[in-house]
């Protein structure tokens, strides 16, 4: 697919409203919907522009805040399924997310649907929600929508506070049942900024640990960093049965996730189902905003322009920021990477720390051969 003329997934952030507080959040979810959130028909004329790109590769990804804060969200839906358009749910774990919606999804054939799973344990999953009993009621969810028959997605932000507890998450998605499990980096916006990020070296390990998940029937993929897919690549192309911690020079954090997961599940059963395609912010990712902004993703909040006012098919191929990203114009250790079209760097990341969305990846440890660091 030409990820230059249309995208794999667009994002629309059709509420803000949302009954959680999590300590991460990116959009600053609150109780209720903000003025100027997009109408119905707003909404509707979005969802005929997204059909506009005419290729059967791109998913609606309905998100929020709570998507099933909207009244109107089966009609949206409706109307995406009636022009063809695949559409998935993200919506939070409250007492809205019961069996009576969830048939109503099926119903209008919607097969995939994510929540979000921070921690192993009621105390690191409800720290993080906000939310008492949270942690139950989510894995009663994940339970209920394997059960129904989805495609399900579990979300999990990677932070210090329960990097150490990824293996026994890992366990319990693969003992639930769940498809896929989606771990994103952490990016310091919103309340995220209060949160407590790994470092680079953290975050080779944990790309690497996630890389031996992959290969026990779980598909593992991540957000805002791009560089799983040179780990992934490296470890392929260093065979399966090479041990990755001496290989590589990977940490202690490693050995210990490793160790841990290792320890419960028994030796790798197969391939890997780690993630490769070479997508990031900008490319083959779109995200519109509740007030129906359209940015490069949804960690990063620039501006392209607005759904009310131009076709997001046209800002998503002229934009001249979307243009320079596809095209891997980026400077630092970014521009100089051999890995800069498979991976690409956070451009997130870059524009939370750098000001800058085309600035090099600060959480990425590679140092590109023919670099002075490369070199000394």
């Amino acid at each position: 697919m030409d990820l230059n003329a249309a995208p794999i997934l667009a994002f629309w952030e059709t509420t803000k409203a949302c009954r959680l507080a999590c300590r991460h959040c990116r959009a600053t979810a609150m109780p209720y919907a903000l003025p100027g959130q997009l109408s119905t028909q707003e909404g509707v004329r979005l969802i005929h522009d997204l059909a506009s790109f005419q290729t059967r590769s791109l998913i609606l990804v309905l998100t929020g805040g709570d998507p099933f804060m909207r009244p109107d969200l089966f009609e949206l839906a409706a109307e995406a399924r009636g022009l063809g358009l695949p559409v998935a749910l993200s919506p939070a774990v409250t007492p809205l997310l019961d069996e009576e919606r969830l048939q109503r999804a099926l119903d209008l054939g919607i097969r995939s649907l994510s929540i979000s799973l921070d921690g192993a344990c009621a105390r690191t999953h409800e720290g993080v929600r906000q939310v008492d009993d949270h942690f139950a009621q989510t894995r009663a969810a994940l339970e209920l929508l394997v059960r129904m028959g989805f495609k399900v997605q579990v979300n999990t932000t990677v932070m210090r506070e329960n990097v150490e507890e990824l293996p026994e998450i890992a366990a319990l998605l693969h003992e639930v049942g769940v498809h896929i499990w989606e771990v994103f980096f952490l990016i310091p916006v919103g309340r995220g900024a209060a949160v407590h990020v790994i470092s680079p070296q953290e975050g080779e390990d944990v790309s690497h640990f996630l890389f031996d998940v992959s290969r026990y029937g779980l598909v593992v993929r991540t957000v805002e960093a791009p560089f799983f897919r040179r780990v992934s690549a490296w470890r392929r192309e260093a065979g399966l049965d090479v041990d990755p911690a001496p290989y590589f020079h990977l940490g202690p954090l490693y050995r210990r996730l490793a160790g841990a997961w290792r320890a419960r599940m028994g030796e790798p059963r197969g391939a890997a189902f780690a993630q490769t395609a070479g997508t990031r912010d900008g490319k083959g990712i779109v995200f519109v905003s509740h007030d129906g902004d359209v940015w490069p993703a949804g960690f990063l909040p620039v501006s392209l322009g607005n759904v009310r006012e131009r076709s997001i098919v046209d800002i998503y191929r002229n934009h001249p920021l979307l243009r320079a990203i596809r095209a891997g114009e980026f400077h630092g250790r970014c521009g100089r990477c051999e890995f800069r079209d498979l991976c690409g760097g956070s451009r997130a990341r870059a524009f939370a720390i750098h000001h800058d969305p085309l600035a090099e990846d600060p959480a990425c440890s590679y140092e590109p051969a023919g670099s002075e660091a490369a070199c000394m």
